[in-house]
């Protein structure tokens, strides 16, 4: 249910790494507590995002949620599908689901996440069980 090649914070992002860029989105848990995603706000290509601080809001029928940058860099990229289809982050959360990239400001930042096993361990720790 989390795939081994991301890392995990403990606000439920998830960053993959492809050398000097990596593509952000909200975990599987996020997304299954959040309900029915009706509207993301992202920020624009070009604004830097700090680790750990907010940088988009995510809507639901349940909630409105900060998104929490797992990662400090410029935005590359921005899913644009999510506009018009923001359920992709329920039906896909590690695919179509994806947010934004950025390019990693410092990689060594990715030391302060978690590993797949890691973040399971977190939820099952804080009485947040996943599906593992």
């Amino acid at each position: 249910m989390y795939p081994e090649d991301l890392r995990y914070s403990k606000e439920h992002e998830w960053v993959k790494v492809d050398g000097d860029r990596g593509r952000i989105g909200i975990t599987d848990y996020a997304q299954e507590e959040l309900g029915d995603v009706v509207n993301v706000e992202l920020p624009p290509i070009g604004r830097t995002v700090r680790q750990f601080n907010p940088f988009g809001v995510v809507e639901s029928v349940k909630a409105v949620q900060d998104l929490y940058a797992p990662v400090s860099g410029a935005v590359v990229a921005v899913n644009d599908q999510l506009r018009d289809a923001p359920e992709l982050i329920n039906r896909d959360p590690y695919g179509d689901g994806w947010m934004i990239e950025v390019s990693l400001e410092n990689p060594a930042e990715i030391d302060n996440l978690m590993g797949a096993a890691a973040y399971q361990q977190f939820l099952q720790t804080k009485g947040q069980l996943g599906r593992a």
